[in-house]
């Protein structure tokens, strides 16, 4: 860990991770600080730029987004500026939810969210019509056994 965190931060986070939706009275307490003196640490927690925002974990199944594919990809491009294209090309695909630049036998992973195999082929077609790629290979996901598992703080 960094040593601009503490063993209070830690607890800090570790607490938003289970619960964003904690009031900070809420926070403050499981934690044991007064709430001012926990909204000094969320404060300077943000500013140093480790907590970053909130979200809420939805239930893909309950919205209908029941498809899930890893997309590995592979191109012979490697050039700052067509690595910019195409990071610009693919951060424009609202079902693209991660997207790494990996080591191994290929360049890219992508995690795609979608309704269905229909749904997945409209999204690799604007995928490939945006950036010249060597290869795309999908795996599809059978079953979720972990997702969006809290940072081992």
């Amino acid at each position: 860990m960094t040593s601009s965190v503490d063993q209070i931060d830690l607890d800090l986070l570790r607490a938003l991770q289970r619960n964003a939706g904690l009031s900070q009275r809420e926070l403050a307490d499981v934690v044991g600080l007064s709430q001012n003196a926990c909204w000094r640490r969320l404060k300077a927690l943000t500013d140093k730029k480790i907590l970053q925002g909130s979200t809420m974990r939805l239930d893909r199944g309950q919205l209908g987004l029941d498809l899930v594919v890893f997309v590995m990809l592979r191109t012979r491009h490697h050039s700052a500026e067509w690595l910019d294209t195409f990071r610009r090309h693919v951060l424009t695909i609202p079902e693209v939810v991660d997207f790494h630049r990996i080591g191994g036998d290929y360049d890219y992973q992508l995690k795609v969210v979608t309704q269905d195999m229909g749904s997945y082929d409209r999204v690799y077609q604007r995928l490939i019509s945006g950036v010249e790629l060597d290869s795309v290979t999908s795996y599809f996901a059978m079953e979720t056994i972990a997702e969006g598992r809290p940072l081992p703080l």
